[in-house]
């Protein structure tokens, strides 16, 4: 069996912070990250994650004062993803929000 590994915390050196920025560099760019859909930035996710952010709290705590007993909810009305309607109004009234349909 092989000796465990001892985790030690230490500053990095230049070099190494340097060669660490250029292979996230190069994983970016070989895996680019997923972009949001283009009506998420300004619609509803946005105002929604602008006011949790506003207010200080986490997905955790902002899920726990709607109701909902799953803090990925929250991740995904942020991201714009499919979700249902009844979470969209509970989050929104938890922040003091309204959802008001518009022509």
């Amino acid at each position: 069996m092989p000796a465990k590994l001892q985790h030690v915390n230490r500053r990095l050196t230049a070099r190494e912070r340097a060669r660490h920025a250029k292979v996230r560099d190069a994983i970016v760019r070989e895996i680019p990250p997923k972009r949001m859909p283009a009506d998420a930035r300004g619609g509803i996710a946005a105002q929604i994650r602008a006011e949790r952010e506003a207010r200080q709290l986490t997905w955790y705590a902002l899920a726990k004062m709607a109701g909902i007993p799953n803090q990925a909810t929250i991740r995904a009305i942020e991201q714009g993803k499919d979700v249902r309607l009844s979470n969209v109004e509970r989050v929104a009234r938890a922040l003091g929000l309204t959802l008001e349909l518009v022509r």
